[in-house]
């Protein structure tokens, strides 16, 4: 997602919080007037002078409202100049990026650094709540030394334009990662993935140096706001103290794990069928590159080789949208109707206009999918390089969730214009796309009503869901878990790898295909690490998609099995999703939760109750088999 609004948001990626140029304005001087007031010049300190005045309230209600015009005056300037650079990647745009970014990083150190003043205050909570999120700045702050926030923002766009761009030979060919991403998804030649999955890493090793340098000056600028290091910033942004967090993300991943355990069994069981035990042992972790995935984080793409036997085959979706003649942009159509389905206005005519749903033949675009909100207000878009399928019919519902997020909080301060936390942000679209059913498929024409499977293709439906969605739930956990111990120290740069495979180990139990080295740099070939977007915002989200659906199908009077439920055309829930988002992050976590939910705490168990048939088959398969690793 990309919301060009806040502070507390990456620099790159939902950027606002970028960085300034080295020169304050006259304007901006006297924003910062009463922020600044209390530090010496030369030519007082020869004389007496009576001690700085305490802050008052009104100081910091008057810090606060120009803080507010501030960061809104940037944050249109900056959507407009990064979705420039994303959708024509040129030295030019790049050049735009670098400056923008540093603008804005500028802007987001000197407001934290202004807010500090207040501490002491005895505010009201929504002031002190205002304060704090600037207090946090950016989840990549740049410290205030000369040149800081311009190399901090000429790193981070130098390490995006080298992902978005990457490119490898593999059999006398140029291939980018849209067609890399292909070959690992269809193809069963063990020797031919292994050589594409690590072609596609060969782009990475030239980051790490910079990712380095960039880890030196974020751990700075966080030092500088009071945090141990960029890690501990981040965790702070939760609405408990930074160590808590990491409990509370054990706990939740403990709740899951079980389920994760049983499925990683059962499928290295089957590939092992397919492989046999060179390729896949069975007292090993699975090969990462046999599973469908560029970085094994869904395994969606394997599903014909660990299908349930005997169970009736579920819907493909991907073929009733060929079948259907359906293109890209008729996916966005449905998606859409989805949410007006529920009571939700329809997409502004702009979101039409100025959108980029498929791939430009005739120039370089950053592929990634991702959401836009570019003033703050309606002209909201997304950019995909959308493929007619089954995968990208269910991201084009997570994007759209993004854009109904955005406008429904477009009426709060520009402070509190994001998720409750990033995860909500990240579920809202989840939570829609899990009432994909076959029933939802029979009310929008893509299947007959003839067609729809029998109850005999539930284990089939759960095993195609749990593939991407329970598998993923790992990944999701570690690639911050390796950025707070980068961030930390406990990964050093010469480490770098080795803690990337030794995390992926510990919490997914995959291995790589191929040797691996610290010459290599394989953290950087996954968009989230050079793009630097904090990730465990996906693994809340995939939490919270489960603890929303179910509250949703509760509150709409469902009784059936919970992965059967959908709640389109729903407006009671629409209107009391839609007042949940309306908050943005104005209230803590819990409080937006349980406006929807009825409960003030984050719970996997309904993820359980969603896959229980397919936990029970799961552990009648394994029964007998060599599980762990």
């Amino acid at each position: 997602m990309r919301n060009f609004l806040l502070i507390a948001s990456s620099l790159s990626v939902l950027t606002l919080a970028a960085c300034q140029g080295a020169t304050d304005t006259a304007e901006t001087q006297a924003s910062y007037a009463s922020a600044s007031s209390a530090a010496p010049t030369a030519q007082s300190a020869k004389v007496d002078k009576p001690e700085p005045k305490a802050p008052t309230v009104q100081e910091a209600k008057e810090f606060i409202k120009q803080a507010e015009q501030d960061i809104l005056k940037l944050a249109e300037h900056s959507s407009r100049v990064y979705w420039v650079n994303a959708n024509f990647i040129t030295d030019d745009t790049k050049w735009l990026a670098e400056k923008i970014g540093a603008e804005g990083a500028k802007q987001s150190t000197r407001l934290a650094n202004a807010a500090k003043r207040f501490n002491d205050l005895d505010l009201p909570a929504d002031m002190a709540r205002k304060l704090d999120k600037l207090k946090r700045g950016s989840n990549f702050p740049a410290p205030e030394t000369k040149g800081a926030a311009e190399n901090l923002s000429k790193i981070i766009t130098q390490l995006d334009s080298a992902y978005s761009t990457g490119k490898f030979e593999h059999n006398g060919k140029t291939l980018s990662l849209f067609e890399a991403t292909d070959i690992i998804a269809t193809s069963r030649d063990p020797e031919e993935l292994a050589d594409v999955w690590a072609g596609w890493r060969q782009i990475s090793p030239k980051m790490r140096g910079d990712y380095a340098r960039m880890v030196e000056i974020i751990n700075k600028g966080s030092a500088e706001l009071g945090f141990a290091d960029a890690g501990a910033l981040w965790r702070a942004g939760y609405d408990m103290p930074a160590d808590d967090f990491v409990k509370e993300a054990d706990r939740l991943w403990g709740q899951v794990k079980p389920l994760y355990d049983e499925l990683h069994c059962y499928v290295r069981t089957k590939l092992n069928n397919e492989y046999g035990d060179e390729v896949v042992p069975l007292d090993q972790p699975i090969r990462a590159d046999l599973l469908g995935n560029m970085w094994g984080q869904q395994w969606g793409n394997i599903y014909e080789l660990v299908a349930p036997e005997n169970a009736e085959a579920g819907v493909d979706v991907t073929r009733l949208l060929e079948a259907n003649n359906k293109t890209a942009l008729n996916m966005v159509e449905i998606g859409e109707q989805f949410f007006t389905s529920m009571g939700f206005e329809d997409l502004p005519d702009t979101f039409w206009k100025r959108s980029l749903i498929t791939k430009p033949q005739d120039r370089e675009v950053t592929c990634h999918a991702s959401a836009w909100d570019i003033d703050n207000e309606d002209d909201i878009r997304i950019k995909m390089c959308t493929k007619v399928t089954g995968e990208d019919f269910q991201t084009v519902h997570h994007e759209l969730g993004h854009n109904f997020y955005q406008r429904a909080y477009k009426n709060q301060s520009i402070i509190y214009r994001d998720g409750a936390n990033d995860g909500f942000h990240e579920a809202i679209g989840d939570m829609i796309a899990l009432s994909i059913t076959p029933d939802y498929l029979v009310k929008i024409d893509l299947l007959d009503e003839g067609d729809k499977p029998s109850n005999n293709a539930d284990l089939s439906l759960l095993m195609r869901s749990a593939l991407d969605k329970i598998a993923f739930l790992p990944f999701g956990l570690m690639v911050d878990q390796w950025r707070w111990k980068v961030f930390s120290g406990e990964y050093s740069e010469n480490e770098y790898n080795k803690g990337w495979w030794e995390l992926r180990d510990k919490y997914q139990g995959l291995r790589p295909p191929v040797d691996r080295s610290e010459a290599d740099f394989d953290p950087g070939a996954k968009y989230h690490i050079p793009g630097n977007t904090p990730y465990m915002r996906y693994f809340l989200a995939h939490i919270l998609q489960f603890q929303f659906h179910k509250a949703a199908c509760d509150m709409s009077g469902y009784e059936g099995v919970l992965h059967n439920c959908s709640v389109y055309g729903n407006k009671e829930v629409g209107r009391r999703f839609n007042a949940m988002m309306e908050l943005g992050s104005s209230k803590p976590w819990p409080d937006a939760l349980e406006a929807f939910t009825g409960t003030r705490d984050m719970d996997g168990r309904a993820i359980i109750e969603y896959y229980e048939p397919l936990i029970t088959y799961l552990k009648e398969q394994n029964k007998g088999q060599t599980c762990g690793w």
